[in-house]
């Protein structure tokens, strides 16, 4: 995963309980189809992300990382919560759960240090593509090797 430039910034301030929720997703979209295609442009397509119910505040995805020229590919999810964007989005890595002390109860990465702080600094600008560009993809860069090297994930 090679760095990417930040995504342009969301200019709707409103969350799943707001009457602007449906503008906000329209720039959210727009924001995650263009990271994709400069992903996947680049070669350098890592998540693959959707929409779990109806009203988009659920969402699912598959990550993967390549580690020693193998894929480890990893199921997510996320719940866009009721004070977004004020409130950073908490990835879940359910498969991951207990195997590494950045990781809170439920497969929850890590995101206090580094990412929560820089949320909360460009809120509510920031979107689905900051917390998987900043948060999900500096998370598995980090851990997933070391998680690899100590024989917490095998590869099947």
């Amino acid at each position: 995963m090679q760095a990417q430039p930040t995504q342009p910034s969301i200019t709707t301030s409103a969350g799943p309980r707001d009457p602007q929720w449906v503008d906000r997703l329209k720039e959210e979209y727009t924001a995650l189809i263009n990271y994709i295609k400069n992903n996947k442009s680049e070669d350098n397509d890592w998540v693959k992300l959707e929409p779990a119910n109806k009203e988009c505040t659920n969402w699912k995805g598959k990550c993967w990382v390549v580690h020693n020229l193998i894929r480890y590919e990893f199921d997510f999810q996320f719940e866009i919560p009721p004070t977004y964007p004020l409130a950073p989005i908490e990835i879940e890595i359910p498969s991951l759960d207990g195997l590494t002390p950045k990781m809170y109860r439920g497969g929850k990465i890590c995101i206090d240090i580094h990412f929560a702080p820089l949320w909360q600094k460009n809120a509510p600008k920031f979107g689905i593509v900051h917390a998987l560009q900043l948060a999900l993809a500096p998370w598995l860069a980090a851990e997933i090797p070391v998680l690899i090297e100590e024989g917490k994930i095998k590869k099947d």
